[in-house]
């Protein structure tokens, strides 16, 4: 996964068609989550489509998450939040602004509200699951 301000500097030069072809290669990127993983306990609440969301521990206690979704455009959001979470130390996690670090994609007005409604809910899974795993 690119860092996310790689990702900025791409997508601010593309127009809104392409924007969303960048979001779906994201989701691409993400690696595979099996089936087994996705159950109703890793499922994100609110989201239009069906997207899961599953934390592991690195050995040296960082957090690594699984994600996928049914849905090409909604898998991109994902692997967009993954990427400013991704690795990092729980507590890190948990003091992350992680709205602030999607603002400047403006993902409201480029998506449709259906698409974006379950973003603030994959963001309190994540930070819910750092401060839950936070030492």
């Amino acid at each position: 996964m690119p860092p996310l301000s790689d990702v900025y500097d791409d997508y601010q030069l593309l127009d809104s068609e392409d924007r969303y072809r960048l979001l779906i290669d994201l989701g691409r990127m993400l690696e595979p989550m099996p089936d087994a993983l996705k159950t109703d306990a890793t499922k994100v609440r609110g989201c239009s489509s069906s997207t899961w969301v599953y934390p592991t521990r690195l050995d040296d206690g960082r957090l690594h998450f699984l994600a996928d979704s049914n849905a090409a455009i909604t898998k991109g959001i994902v692997a967009l939040i993954l990427s400013i979470v991704q690795d990092r130390p729980p507590e890190d996690i948990v003091n992350l602004d992680i709205h602030a670090e999607l603002e400047p994609f403006d993902l409201k007005r480029e998506l449709s509200s259906n698409r974006t409604q379950g973003v603030p809910n994959m963001i309190k899974l994540i930070q819910e699951t750092a401060k839950r795993l936070a030492v």
